[in-house]
């Protein structure tokens, strides 16, 4: 089951996409998808509804796509999770999770266009597998517990400013990682039934047509479990929350690559979890 969000910025419709393709409105059931939807067994309400066929189709060709879930409450962010990536920035694997936050308001749809900082340099694409909490998640047990509290998954782009993130930071990454636009998820939220094991999924970026990553989950260095477990002895993860989990190699601040500039192109893909595409405007 698919869950979208489409309509313009703020007045998104939320969307339920079931087995046989048709897009249906949800909003007899929920007035968006967010974490109070989530809290509230949003997803069961509506995989029932679909059964009693108690959904109205409706038509999304020609509409903008929002994120599939509204503004989160918290996105976490877990840095240099690809044994390559780490080793491309000029780091060893880590020997525990590396945590940092985005604002919640750089989370944007798949298509919308992606703004370069006014004095930026060096932004960067980053394709990551972002999960979305489902349910509070609190000092857990272990990690065989942990995707029991995942509602399910997305194809997200952590946009990074690295100037900022690593040469202007005072310390810290957010200061990159937090300008507006610069956390595109979607199209979808593939609901977690539908993926079995999160870390048998097919990560791909391509920069104007040219690939820049290839790789698979199966190379993270904390599974999504793992990090979920760690997480919850430090935060508390609320229903509706965004994780985005790290990024392989084939980044631009490997230098094997130019950075972004305005009238670039960006496309992400993750196996399940459709495509988007973003151009780069000057802000």
């Amino acid at each position: 089951m698919k869950l979208m969000r489409i309509g313009h910025p703020g007045k998104e419709v939320p969307v339920v996409i079931g087995d046989d393709g048709t897009p249906r409105s949800i909003r007899s059931i929920t007035s968006d998808i967010d974490g109070d939807f989530f809290a509230k067994d949003g997803i069961d309400r509506v995989r029932q509804a679909l059964t009693e066929d108690r959904l109205t189709p409706m038509s999304i060709d020609g509409f903008r796509i929002g994120a599939p879930i509204a503004r989160p409450s918290a996105v976490l962010c877990i840095g240099m999770n690809y044994a390559a990536h780490a080793a491309e920035s000029g780091n060893a694997a880590p020997a525990i999770p590396i945590m940092f936050y985005k604002a919640p308001n750089t989370v944007v749809g798949p298509n919308d266009t992606v703004l370069i900082p006014r004095t930026s340099t060096k932004t960067d694409w980053e394709v990551e597998l972002g999960v979305v909490i489902g349910r509070r998640a609190r000092y857990l047990e272990s990690p065989d517990e942990a995707l029991s509290y995942v509602a399910g998954y997305v194809l997200s782009n952590d946009v990074s400013e690295r100037e900022f993130q690593l040469e202007t930071s005072g310390g810290q990454w957010s200061k990159g990682k937090s300008c507006e636009t610069f956390n595109p998820v979607g199209p979808w939220l593939l609901t977690a039934d539908e993926v079995p094991d999160p870390q048998t999924l097919t990560l791909q970026s391509w920069v104007n047509g040219e690939i820049r990553q290839n790789s698979s989950t199966a190379d993270m260095v904390f599974s999504v479990a793992e990090l979920i477990y760690q997480l919850s002895q430090v935060t508390v993860l609320e229903p509706g929350d965004l994780l985005n989990t790290g990024t392989p190699e084939g980044v631009a601040m490997s230098g094997r690559f130019p950075y972004l500039a305005p009238g670039d192109q960006m496309e992400l893909e993750i196996s399940g979890l459709g495509r988007q595409r973003q151009l780069l405007e000057q802000a």
